[in-house]
């Protein structure tokens, strides 16, 4: 699933483009340097708005995924911006690279392919990943909904591979 946008001239400093009111709960940048500090904060912040065990621990490790991706691959600096809208959490990771009108692989690579996973898994974790190219980078969003459904935690979400399905 490529849920890759059309540019989005929005200030990133504006996390909330729909009519829900947005509640701020972390916005910090990063560089390399600071990725596994940003990754305890997040994790404090989204403990601390109420999403714990798994789905908790599936939205850092996605997070941190679309972090690191924007630190390899997106300019070497970024911003993450998480906020709580109604019972979602909504986190955005925003980065400054220049690859106009390259292929972002959101599926599964060949397991001989090198690297090439992080977006996969930040939706695979998450179920849903959003990329919106922007004149000046990527944003990449995922969300967390804070009202798990029993169903929810033992399912999988759908994937695109180029690999047929185990019965």
């Amino acid at each position: 699933m490529n849920n890759l946008g059309p540019s989005d001239a929005r200030d990133s400093r504006d996390p909330s483009p729909g009519g829900d009111e947005a509640t701020p709960l972390l916005s910090e940048t990063f560089t390399a340097q600071t990725v596994t500090a940003l990754r305890h904060l997040l994790t404090a912040r989204v403990t601390a708005a109420g999403l714990t065990g798994d789905v908790a621990e599936d939205l850092v490790l996605a997070v941190h995924e679309l972090v690191t991706n924007a630190v390899l691959h997106g300019g070497g600096r970024g911003r993450l911006d998480l906020f709580r809208r109604a019972d979602l959490l909504v986190c955005e990771v925003t980065d400054h690279g220049h690859e106009r009108g390259a292929d972002l692989p959101v599926n599964l690579p060949a397991t001989n392919t090198p690297g090439g996973r992080g977006l996969w898994l930040a939706h695979h974790l998450t179920g849903a990943l959003t990329l919106t190219r922007r004149p000046d980078g990527l944003t990449a969003t995922v969300t967390a909904n804070l009202r798990v459904e029993p169903s929810a935690v033992t399912g999988s979400p759908e994937v695109s591979t180029d690999r047929p399905s185990h019965p």
